[in-house]
């Protein structure tokens, strides 16, 4: 096999972008016989197909969405070479952009002191924030796929990364609390509001243990909109604390008992940027960012006591069996949080 040349590998994820040969041509300033040449020429040295052309455009192949994701990690590398280079042995400021993709309730609470101090240590280095919903591959796919340098993403305690091929370190644990409305009587016989996003092993655990949670009445994509409902009275929600920080007036927050679930924050960031200048300084300030209260820095993974031993919560009443209620997923996929 021949190397692929800088040029196409541009041409590779433009296309990819833009769905369509002659729409990355104007991108890339060329023509769509160039772009076409490219391609064919990226699939020879490659020896598969990487797009399926046709009246939908170009959609890449199984192989083109790998090629391509290693393409932009590529040539992230290479946009990183010449300021790596320059100032290899030195402190001094950095400059460039540095890509970050978080979770919406992470990059609200968490991201803004950590990039008001990177500001300030490195006025020249600018930052892009891309917030990505945490379901299936999630930050960590935005990671792998080369669309970041790092994301903040919900982690197994007791596993890798959900995208194999990542450097994973946990930051934080956050547990989860009942929000309910302010004042409600009996707040864990309201309604369920759920949400989706990825949660660890052992909320999944303890969420099926538990007989009082009933099925979802309101299911949203948004835990903003999951906290606005429950406020205005409309339910009661099962959440984690980055969640409720900022809450509006009207939500009540509960303890769910003396070994709430809960899950771990951290970071992800793939092996060639984990060494960067640019990315060192990020995980630094993660580091030493001081956490709000519900959040507790991360523990070495010791296993949690086995979920057999674990009692469920004590409710006064039962809402549901056990084949109706709602049951967390992996990490790895689709899940409600």
């Amino acid at each position: 096999m021949t190397d692929l040349a800088p040029h196409e590998l541009r041409t590779l994820v433009a296309v990819e972008e833009e769905r369509s040969f002659t729409a990355a041509a104007a991108r890339l300033g060329t023509t769509q016989s160039a772009v076409s040449h490219a391609v064919r020429a990226c699939e020879r040295k490659l020896g598969t197909v990487l797009f399926d052309r046709g009246r939908h455009g170009a959609r890449p192949t199984e192989g083109g969405a790998r090629a391509v994701a290693y393409a932009r990690r590529i040539l992230r590398l290479l946009d990183a070479m010449g300021p790596e280079v320059r100032g290899a042995g030195a402190d001094g400021p950095l400059t460039g952009t540095l890509r970050i993709a978080a979770f919406r309730s992470a990059a609200a609470h968490l991201l803004p002191p950590v990039l008001a101090r990177l500001a300030e240590r490195h006025p020249g280095l600018g930052t892009h924030v891309r917030i990505v919903r945490e379901i299936g591959r999630g930050t960590a796919g935005e990671v792998a796929d080369g669309r970041a340098d790092l994301g903040l993403a919900t982690l197994d305690a007791g596993g890798p990364p959900s995208v194999p091929g990542l450097v994973a370190v946990r930051l934080y644990e956050e547990s989860y609390a009942l929000a309910h409305p302010q004042g409600h009587p009996a707040p864990r016989e309201l309604p369920l509001v759920d949400w989706n996003e990825n949660c660890g092993s052992y909320t999944r655990d303890w969420w099926r243990r538990q007989d009082w949670i009933p099925p979802a009445t309101v299911d949203v994509e948004d835990d903003t909109v999951a906290v606005s409902l429950v406020a205005q009275g409309l339910g009661m929600a099962i959440m984690p604390r980055t969640a409720l920080l900022g809450a509006p007036a009207g939500l009540a927050v509960t303890d769910l008992g003396p070994q709430p679930p809960s899950r771990s924050v951290g970071y992800v960031t793939t092996p060639e940027l984990a060494g960067t200048a640019a990315v060192r300084a990020l995980i630094r300030e993660l580091r030493e960012l001081p956490l709000p209260a519900g959040l507790s820095a991360a523990r070495p993974p010791t296993t949690r006591p086995p979920a057999a031993q674990l009692p469920a919560v004590q409710l006064p009443t039962v809402r549901s069996s056990t084949a109706s209620r709602s049951v967390r997923n992996s990490s790895a996929s689709p899940s409600r949080v």
